[in-house]
């Protein structure tokens, strides 16, 4: 190593050694592995549709003992990122048993979990016409995984840190779907196409809600303290209630900003009020010209309609 590479790495080296900010000399003892968890999303993703997400069972008796060796496999690799979650390393009885008794809960919630997704291939298959096959949807659709992955990232949310944020970045990773595990999601959920859609912590959103790429349920501001710190916390983001679509490219901000019940919100609108249920809000559409190209004279659509 030259001399110039070496004192790199000194300086590197007293960075590590510094306090606050990035700085975790024992990160790798004291943080959940982003590695472990992805590898678990992948678990309760063939527990939530076995045989979709991995090789094939041989036959349907080969079902039981799978999913009792995959239920083992995810509890053994949970419990050890659950213990380092909640910042004991190696855990003491205490941390055991807390992540013991969170896992029990999970592992119980997930056959809820499984019923709830089947309303939302449903809205999946009702709500798209290209969709030839409920195995089309499971096989081939982003957005159910992405929401499948929330449905389970949530039952973890505010009972154990990290592991339910590192659970919807892998899926956002993996589907450009962004939704935080803290937003509250009814049934017959449906996003389609999805890409670019983010949902963000306070959201609620009721049942039979459809989302197109692009949308966004955001925050309009946020609080500052006395010294200029941004306040943590409060409801940011809006809430959609039952029988809502929302056409691509929308952005609804605010947490005091409420979409009624089956109404329509057009594409490309911007919104920071609430609407009223049964409301169709759009922008009014602007005339379209097409200009021909050379000398001659510019040609509106209605001038095409004239002819």
């Amino acid at each position: 190593m030259d001399q110039t590479t070496g004192n790199a790495v000194d300086e590197l080296l007293q960075t590590y050694s510094e306090t606050g900010g990035i700085n975790y000399l024992d990160a790798a003892a004291t943080l959940p592995s982003r590695l472990a968890i992805e590898a678990a999303c992948a678990e309760l993703m063939s527990l939530m549709f076995p045989g979709f997400r991995s090789e094939a069972l041989v036959s349907s008796e080969d079902l039981a003992e799978t999913t009792r060796i995959r239920v083992r496999n995810l509890h053994a690799r949970l419990k050890t990122e659950m213990c380092r979650s909640l910042g004991k390393v190696p855990p003491d009885e205490a941390t055991e048993a807390k992540a013991d008794e969170l896992l029990a809960k999970f592992l119980t919630e997930l056959p809820s979990v499984r019923r709830i997704l089947w309303t939302d291939v449903d809205a999946a298959y009702e709500g798209d016409p290209a969709a030839k096959s409920y195995e089309e949807i499971i096989l081939a659709y982003p957005a159910l995984e992405a929401i499948a992955i929330y449905r389970m990232a949530h039952l973890l949310y505010e009972k154990v840190p990290l592991i339910p944020r590192i659970m919807t970045e892998w899926a956002h990773s993996r589907t450009g779907i962004d939704i935080h595990p803290g937003a509250k999601i009814g049934s017959h959920f449906f996003i389609d196409h999805g890409t670019g859609v983010v949902i963000g912590e306070t959201s609620e959103i009721g049942s039979r809600v459809k989302l197109y790429h692009g949308v966004t349920l955001g925050a309009r501001s946020f609080q500052k303290d006395e010294h200029g710190k941004i306040k943590k916390g409060g409801k940011r983001h809006p809430k959609v209630e039952d029988d809502v679509t929302i056409y691509p490219n929308s952005t609804v901000l605010g947490g005091e900003t409420v979409i009624g019940a089956r109404s329509t919100i057009g594409g490309n609108v911007f919104l920071v009020q609430s609407v009223p249920p049964d409301s169709l809000v759009y922008y009014e559409e602007k005339q379209l010209r097409i200009v021909p190209k050379g000398k001659h004279k510019p040609m509106t659509t209605r001038d095409e309609f004239r002819e």
